[in-house]
Parts: C-alpha cells; structure tokens; sequence
C-alpha cells in the first residue's frame, strides 16, 4: 500500500476525514534539529480550513501533538509519531452520498479497487489527509533551514486571472498578505472576487500554484530513474486535484529553438553558474545550483452544490445535489501542501546525496 513517501526521510500516513484523527510517522529525521513546535503550527494554520470566506467552512484546530521523537525541544533520530484531531465533522452531511458516486470523485474508483468506501467526506481520499504532509513538510522546513534552503509557493492562477510567469517579478514575501495567497495586490483582488462569484452559483473554479527553491545546492537527484524533477512531479500529483507539472519554461519549450532554451554557464564569484535558467534548476535529472521553479496545476473541486447526473452503486441514474462545506477553489489552501511536499522531497534528495562520495 502507498502509504508511505520517501527513501531515508520517510513520512506514513494514516486517517480520514470523518475519524477520530489523522496523523503520521516520520522516519529518518536528522537527530540534533531544533524543533519549533509554534512554527509548525503556524505551516498547519496556513493549510487548515475555515481561514477565510473563500475557503470551507470547517472548523478545525488543527493542533498537532507529537507522541515521540523529541527530547527537550530537539529531535532525537528516532521515529516521530504526532496525532491532528478531527474535532468538527458533520457526517450527517454525506448520508445522501452512500450510494451515490459524486462524479469526478474517488467514490467509484475507491470501490471497484476495494468493494468498501468511507463515504463521510471521501473518508481517506479527502484533502483532510493531506495535514499530515504539512506536519511533515514543516519538519522538513526547519532541518532545511540549517543547510540554507527555502522553499516560496504562491497562488499564479485562478481560472483566466493569470500572473507573470516570472516569479522574479514578484515580492513573494507579500503571498500571505491576501486572502488567495498571491503576491500581486490587484490580481488577488480579482481572484478573490471570482472565487466569492463562482462559490455564489454553487460552482468552483481551479488555478496554478507556483513553486520556487532557493539555496538549493548542485548534485541533488538521481541520473536515471530517480530524477529530481520526477520526484518533484510524483509529490505534487499525489495532492488531491493536482492535474498537471511543470518545471521550468515547461510545455512553452515546446515551442522553443534550442539557442532560445539553452541556459549557458559563467562563472559567477568563482563558481560555475548560468546566465539563464530555463531548465528550472534541474538538468539531468539533478539540481545545479540555481533557483528551482514549477508549477502545479489545480482542477475545480469536484463537489458542487449544484445538482449533476451520477449512478447509484446498483447502477441506477440518479441525481445528486451535495451538501456539507467545501472549496470553491483549493489553490490557496494548497500553496502550504504545495511547500511541504517540496521539503519532504528535496531533504530526502539531500539526504540520499550524502552518500553518493566522500568529502
């Protein structure tokens, strides 16, 4: 089962949306860290929902209780074990839905693969699961700090509101000054007008989280099979509703000539460099020095208050309307998950790297 991520940093996972919690262990974390519980905190309240009018209105705490692993503020090497309560479920909410398939939902493919379902809020396949990713990424965070790596996402997209893409052009520092978490004062205005328009008519609408790497250094990622990028992809796909991932200039250098998209090396305060960074700080497969930058593509939430044509689990028509809270849009709640699946896969590339020759 695919409940685990990662080779020497290794995160499981376990818990749905409407049980008693969910939670994780983390495996392979440098001993020695200082671990800034408020900190980490503070990753789960970016992630958590009911923040804000353009968000569900779940209330959930969110508060993270670490069980082992930590000694006197520090992180021992040993597994750390840590439980997020589920405090604020309405289960009553879903009743209409356990024997109706939501479309687009996992609600079918989670039965034709195990004959069962949780239905009360897509039980393991709901984004609840993902506050064990931003516990993790947090962690993550803080053993990443100590090396000079930081990680920087940001709302790009919300339906046809597009920003620059690129980032440089931009004062991340100002991302979680609005509501949809994007450092441009008058798109996020705009976004934020059309999410509160599309949650009015009951719909929803998706968007693009940009994602960029600093301090990362050169050597990190695997020649073959094991590619930076590629696990890069992996995580960001493995978050509800992702569906699509690009590094770099991306699909747009499919319509580039190679003097457009080669990146050419200089020597730059004694070291070796480039002039440009089309590659998004990946070649190869391994990272070289530069800034890393993708982009993560983000579907509409499947659940509508709108009533849409489904099957029951015996195969009969029938309509559904949902009820219960959700998203009208997932990109802001999703720039933290965003964050911390980029920690978690870049300290574990670092970690791997360790080994690949002797200092």
């Amino acid at each position: 089962m695919s409940n685990t991520l990662g080779n020497i940093f290794r995160l499981t996972t376990f818990g749905e949306s409407h049980g008693e919690a969910v939670g994780g262990v983390i495996d392979g974390y440098p001993a020695g860290i200082e671990i800034d519980e408020g900190f980490v905190q503070r990753e789960l309240d970016r992630r958590r929902p009911g923040q804000s009018r353009i968000t569900t209105g779940r209330r959930e705490s969110d508060r993270v209780r670490f069980l082992s692993g930590i000694f006197e503020g520090k992180s021992t090497g040993a597994p750390i074990g840590f439980l997020v309560p589920n405090t604020d479920q309405h289960s009553q909410d879903y009743e209409e839905m356990r024997n109706a398939f939501r479309p687009s939902h996992a609600d079918y493919t989670y039965m034709a693969k195990y004959g069962i379902r949780d239905y009360r809020g897509g039980g393991r396949s709901s984004a609840r699961v993902t506050v064990s990713r931003c516990v993790a990424g947090a962690l993550a965070k803080l053993a990443l700090r100590r090396i000079g790596i930081s990680i920087q996402a940001y709302t790009s997209q919300v339906g046809d509101i597009v920003l620059d893409p690129d980032y440089r052009r931009y004062d991340l520092a100002k991302t979680e000054a609005s509501v949809v978490r994007c450092p441009d004062d008058e798109k996020a205005r705009q976004m934020e007008e059309l999410i509160l328009k599309v949650k009015a008519a009951g719909d929803t609408i998706g968007g693009t989280v940009t994602c960029v790497v600093k301090g990362c250094p050169a050597g990190l990622g695997e020649p073959e099979f094991d590619k930076l990028h590629a696990h890069l992809g992996a995580a960001m796909l493995s978050i509800n509703a992702a569906k699509g991932f690009e590094y770099g200039e991306g699909f747009r250098s499919a319509a580039l000539r190679g003097k457009e998209m080669n990146d050419p090396f200089i020597n730059k305060n004694t070291k070796t460099a480039t002039a440009t960074n089309h590659s998004g700080g990946i070649q190869g497969g391994i990272s070289n020095g530069e800034d890393i930058y993708f982009r993560t593509a983000f579907k509409p939430v499947a659940t509508l208050l709108q009533e849409q044509s489904t099957v029951d689990i015996n195969g009969n028509a029938t309509i559904l309307k949902a009820r219960g809270r959700h998203d009208p849009c997932v990109v802001p709640r999703a720039v933290p998950i965003v964050e911390a699946m980029t920690a978690i896969v870049i300290l574990d590339c670092y970690l791997l790297n360790r080994g690949s020759r002797l200092e």
